[in-house]
């Protein structure tokens, strides 16, 4: 017995620790604010988008000048020098032995023209920075639609929790009144019986439903960032804001914020954009090259001299690709293709989006009618009770007929529950449709 209390004890423990701590009120606004703020997901295409950010900013660099410093050792072998004698003069060396070589050079170069392919290239990179922005904004929006899921989840669980704990109650007031009636033998010992085997039903559905409202609780507390461990307590809103909006202002307007179609149109920018870098590889490609030697021996001064020199350079160099074996051509096929298919996609989005639209207001106004249906079985499951429990009190009703409405009143708040947060999921969903 005592082992028994203590292992009762350590399994308590935890949810005694969860209790003591303070509850976490909390509002969607709240949690989704907390999720933006928190969520990894987030970050990982916030990298994303200064990944394109810094590849933009290398496309840019590209059509500048490029400065570098040079500088470089060669030994080389003995070799016989090369000298002039002149009579009443000294040997005047032309080729001396010189194996120790030191160079340095400052190089420029500037690519000042590339036929347009440059430019082409910032404008790709650019549209792909701008789609991976797009992307960042669809991720977040898929953040809240989810955080707005588990939110609802947990509001829908702790309320089933609240009705499944009322029924249990009422169920265990029933059973203690049978209990009675048996006791003055104004019942069967069946009825007993049928009111303790719907009590056990009661509590195994408090406890599942319970443990519903825990994985909806933790999935909520890992979306929002929440290291603690107290319980949280959702304020929800009520219903009467479900309103579905206009249908054809929603598909227009979903067409004109939809982070998914604009990131498909930056992309098909970005396609059209290499196009033209790949067709720029036909053009003349014009750049100019400087530098400043620093040497010893400098090969460009002569004779040959183990001395330090400085020499400078000047050119302009063309490149004219007359013949590449169809690289070019081949590169404007993929190029075009990547195009057709980028626009072929965004234009099935546009079909599907509207289909998403309609699906999702009709699902938000079937959710509606369905709660004022709940509403009424509600008020009629408990109606019925009523009328069972006075006529129960007056002994023309059997104890089964009891347990019965009180299932039935179960049932009815379970499916009110149920319609309110599909209703609100709907609204969700419609708001992530629209883009909002």
């Amino acid at each position: 017995m005592r082992r028994t209390l203590i292992l009762l004890l350590a399994a308590a423990m935890p949810a005694l620790g969860r209790a003591q701590q303070a509850p976490i009120p909390l509002t969607l606004e709240e949690a989704l604010e907390r999720g933006q703020r928190h969520s990894l997901r987030v970050v990982e295409m916030q990298a994303r988008v200064d990944a394109a950010a810094a590849a933009e900013a290398g496309s840019r660099a590209a059509d500048r000048p490029l400065v570098a410093a040079l500088g470089g050792y060669t030994r080389t072998n003995h070799v016989q020098e090369f000298v002039i004698a002149t009579p009443g003069r000294a040997v005047q060396p032309l080729y001396p032995d010189v194996p120790d070589n030191y160079r340095g050079r400052l190089d420029l170069q500037w690519p000042i023209y590339s036929g347009g392919r440059a430019d082409a290239l910032v404008r790709a990179a650019r549209a792909e920075r701008e789609a991976a922005g797009s992307d960042l904004l669809a991720a977040r929006a898929d953040l809240r639609l989810e955080i707005a899921r588990a939110f609802w989840a947990l509001v829908t669980a702790r309320e089933a929790e609240q009705v499944l704990e009322q029924s249990v109650r009422s169920v265990e007031g029933h059973v203690r009144d049978v209990q009675a009636r048996l006791d003055q033998g104004l019942v069967p010992p069946n009825e007993l019986l049928s009111a303790q085997a719907q009590r056990s039903r009661q509590r195994v559905l408090a406890i599942e439903t319970r443990n519903t409202r825990a994985i909806a609780e933790a999935d909520l507390r890992r979306l929002i960032g929440e290291e603690r461990d107290a319980p949280i307590v959702p304020r929800a809103a009520s219903a009467e804001s479900l309103a579905p909006p206009d249908l054809t202002a929603s598909i227009q307007e979903a067409r004109r914020l939809r982070p998914e179609r604009q990131a498909l149109q930056e992309r098909t920018a970005a396609s059209r954009a290499r196009e033209d870098a790949a067709a720029a590889a036909a053009r003349p490609q014009v750049g100019v090259a400087a530098g400043w030697d620093y040497a010893r021996p400098n090969p460009r001064i002569f004779p040959r001299a183990d001395t330090w020199d400085d020499s400078w350079d000047l050119s302009v160099n063309v490149t004219w690709s007359l013949w590449d074996g169809g690289r070019r051509r081949a590169d404007e096929a993929q190029a075009a293709a990547g195009t057709r298919a980028v626009e072929a996609r965004a234009g099935e989005f546009d079909r599907q989006l509207d289909l998403e639209i309609r699906q999702r207001w009709l699902e938000l106004d079937s959710s509606r009618a369905a709660i004022e249906a709940a509403e009424e079985g509600v008020r009629a499951a408990v109606e019925a009770r009523r009328v069972l429990g006075e006529r129960f009190g007056a002994g023309v009703a059997t104890s089964t007929e009891i347990l019965d409405a009180e299932t039935a009143v179960l049932q009815a708040e379970l499916v009110r529950t149920r319609a309110i947060s599909n209703a609100r999921l709907a609204r969700a969903h419609l708001d992530r449709a629209i883009g909002r």
